[in-house]
């Protein structure tokens, strides 16, 4: 083979493997991939409706933080995903929620229905007094603006539905 043909090969060959993915190096990266997977595959076709698949998709966002996040699930009125945000960010064991922040991410995206979710890094998923309360406040002021609530899922060992046990 000539030199100027090697050249071309070795050009061909970088040209077509420009897009070479790599695999995720760490255990969060693995996660955040495992939350893209089930949100292009399960989640979307089911347009929110299956908890276990949301319950699934919401643990791999969730699961991995040493302290407690809060994040929304931001829902059109077919109640498929327009964007899933983190918004608080708190200590080991509490999370300051503020429900003027929930409204203006909610008004932000124009959002018709929302699912809240937060984890407890203790692997405890039962919702606290606390998180009764603040679920109950953060229901209350969407509804002033039309926007429903349809779960709160605490992300543990196993992650319980709000909805499910019925706490909405």
């Amino acid at each position: 083979m000539s030199t100027k043909a090697m050249h071309t090969k070795a050009a061909l060959h970088e040209t077509t493997h420009k897009h070479v993915t790599q695999w995720p190096q760490t255990a969060d990266e693995v996660l955040a991939s495992a939350a893209n997977i089930i949100a292009e595959r399960y989640v979307k076709k089911d347009a929110y409706t299956n908890p276990q698949a949301t319950k699934d998709f919401l643990t791999y966002k969730l699961g991995g933080y040493e302290r407690e996040v809060f994040a929304v699930m931001l829902l059109d009125n077919q109640h498929q995903l327009l964007e899933f945000k983190e918004l608080f960010f708190g200590t080991l064991d509490a999370a300051s929620v503020y429900p003027r922040e929930v409204v203006k991410a909610v008004l932000a995206v124009n959002a018709a229905a929302v699912i809240f979710a937060h984890n407890h890094p203790s692997g405890e998923s039962e919702p606290s007094a606390a998180d009764k309360h603040i679920t109950q406040r953060l229901t209350d002021a969407l509804a002033l603006i039309d926007v429903r609530v349809l779960d709160h899922i605490v992300v543990g060992r196993t992650p319980v539905s709000f909805a499910e046990c019925g706490l909405l």
